[in-house]
């Protein structure tokens, strides 16, 4: 009589739980533009606008050249090796090193934590403007509103990104009002008319200077990697999402840019304290200013959902390579999500969204960032130039790579110069703690690393 044998007969174990692949183009694409759209532009085209004049609309295109270098070494590196972590999987197949592998994928980590801990002030104060008297604590509101993030990170990805789907929306719509109401203008002022300098016509230099400022308005384009262990075919999708939400973005940019200088003064919305609500509040006074406060509470609920779910993957993935504790590596098998990482960024989010204030840690983290970025680059320059490594579905030229590593280095040079001491020291503060960190764990990728015959391997 033949007897089957099972998995007990045998020993072995069943499968652990994966993440499931569930995201299209158009759900990833809306992923990346709204991690772009965040409430960044709010705020930003106010000061570019104090920098550049009427030519704010020329440095967003600058800064979109210098951001799409990078976004398209990003997209060919997603096209080859659509893995969760992907910053720090590439560092560590190019460079060989565990030590800077970990260094950048906690860099992206805290910088979205940062972000995370930052919107949640963002939005509970805009809350209890909204609110007003019957508003609760601001910090019970900042809690509970990381609760929220927490519970539809740990529901599952399909209802993260359809959540982020309709954000996506509502804030682009925002913007979209902005552009609609202010078209009537276009065409009523100099859109080259800068601020007055000595020495002759500087528009160039002028607009070269706002490029490095609004380049961080396109910020956010990373995260569409850190998801490709949940997207469906993602050589293919992940270069197509990447580049369409960064094109969309561009084009969003320079459309409110020019409308929000032919409706309000340059010198004016440099001073505004919210310059789009300002713009709208003068071309559409019969909308109420509470319809713009509601679609800015979108735009930060969805850039703290965004960095959530990208920050969780990414510790995910680092605990699969051994650069982290295995434990966060592992996946809920009914939800299919890294529910012990989110868990644990959530503990570390509760006392950092209870701080007086995160701005510093934000700004040291996009310093952080921008090394990453030309890390990142240099992986793909070495990367294209082996010949043992199989081409992606998605290849560009071997310069687009060293020139971003070239733009996102001379940015890390012109913010240390530029920015006060606080964020840099912040900066170098953060680094020693991941180096500390690194030391006190061990990490598994690192003795492994070290083992013969396994140089270099990436788990």
């Amino acid at each position: 009589m033949a007897v089957s044998l099972g998995p007990s007969d045998t020993g072995a174990r069943p499968p652990a739980p994966a993440l499931i692949r569930s995201i299209g183009p158009f759900q990833l694409t809306l992923y990346g533009l709204g991690s772009m759209l965040g409430s960044g532009i709010y705020g930003l085209i106010g000061q570019a606008a104090g920098q550049v004049g009427n030519a704010v609309w020329a440095s967003f295109l600058v800064a979109m050249v210098a951001a799409l270098l990078t976004a398209l070494s990003y997209a060919s590196l997603g096209s080859r090796y659509p893995r969760a972590a992907g910053a720090a999987f590439v560092a560590q197949k190019a460079y060989g090193m565990p030590l800077l592998s970990f260094v950048v994928g906690l860099a992206v980590v805290c910088s979205g934590l940062a972000s995370v801990a930052t919107q949640s002030q963002v939005f509970a104060r805009n809350l209890a403007v909204l609110l007003g008297p019957a508003s609760l604590p601001v910090w019970a509101m900042g809690a509970g509103f990381l609760l929220v993030m927490a519970a539809l990170v740990l529901r599952g990805i399909r209802e993260s990104m359809w959540v982020n789907v309709a954000f996506t929306l509502v804030e682009a719509a925002g913007l979209l009002l902005v552009i609609a109401v202010g078209i009537p203008y276009w065409g009523s002022v100099d859109l080259l008319e800068i601020p007055d300098l000595h020495g002759g016509d500087a528009t160039a230099l002028l607009v070269m200077q706002g490029a490095v400022l609004t380049f961080f308005a396109f910020i956010g384009f990373e995260d569409t990697l850190n998801v490709a262990e949940e997207c469906r075919d993602p050589q293919r999708t992940i270069p197509v999402a990447l580049v369409t939400a960064m094109l969309i973005g561009a084009s969003i940019y320079v459309a409110v840019a020019v409308t929000a200088v032919s409706v309000v003064p340059w010198r004016e919305l440099s001073q505004a304290p919210g310059p789009l609500t300002e713009v709208v509040a003068r071309a559409a006074p019969a909308i109420a200013p509470w319809v713009f406060t509601a679609v800015t509470l979108f735009a930060v609920a969805n850039t703290a959902l965004v960095n959530y779910v990208t920050s969780s993957r990414l510790v995910y993935g680092m605990a699969g390579q051994g650069l982290l504790p295995r434990a966060l590596g592992h996946v809920h098998p009914r939800r299919r999500t890294p529910y012990l990482a989110a868990i644990v960024l959530l503990a570390i989010l509760l006392p950092l969204g209870l701080l007086g204030s995160v701005a510093n840690l934000a700004s040291a983290s996009v310093l952080l960032l921008l090394a990453v970025f030309a890390v990142v680059n240099g992986a793909l320059f070495i990367l294209m130039g082996r010949e043992s490594e199989p081409a992606g579905r998605f290849e560009i030229p071997r310069w687009v790579p060293a020139a971003g590593t070239a733009v996102c280095l001379l940015l890390v040079g012109l913010r240390v110069a530029s920015s006060d001491w606080h964020a840099p020291a912040l900066a170098g503060g953060l680094l020693l703690g991941i180096l500390a960190l690194y030391a006190l764990l061990r990490p598994e990728g690192d003795r492994a690393a070290a083992a013969p015959g396994r140089e270099g391997e990436v788990p």
